[in-house]
């Protein structure tokens, strides 16, 4: 059984920083695409940031360029979002997302595995 587990998430002052984390289990991701999206409330779903499979293509919202950097660590089967320079419009509940295919570069959010969410609460 897939299970996504986010951590990281918390309250924090804008301009400050936090690391969330998705540890995935029950298969191997290796070769899957792996990222992110925020819903905040009373907004639709967002999409933050993707990491290729290889790990060689990310992607990134307009909103976090320049802020936000994705990475993963296929030996232990993770992805992480390093959040940098806050702003209180980025909070929302962050969703860690696993492509259900392999070998693909972006991610589907029609066919992904998604985790339970982390809150971030960026506080001004």
């Amino acid at each position: 059984q897939v299970q996504l587990v986010e951590s990281g998430g918390g309250l924090v002052q804008a301009g400050g920083s936090l690391r969330l984390s998705c540890a995935a289990s029950g298969r191997t991701f290796s070769t899957c695409a792996m990222g992110w999206f925020r819903q905040a409330p009373g907004k639709e779903r967002e999409f933050v940031a993707a990491i290729s499979w290889s790990g060689g293509s990310t992607f990134y919202g307009d909103s976090v360029k320049g802020r936000f950097t994705i990475f993963r660590n296929n030996a232990k089967n993770e992805v992480y979002l390093q959040m940098n320079s806050l702003k209180p419009e980025d909070t929302a509940v962050y969703y860690c997302a696993v492509d259900k295919s392999t070998f693909r570069v972006r991610l589907d959010p029609q066919d992904v595995y998604w985790g339970q969410g982390t809150q971030v609460i960026v506080s001004s």
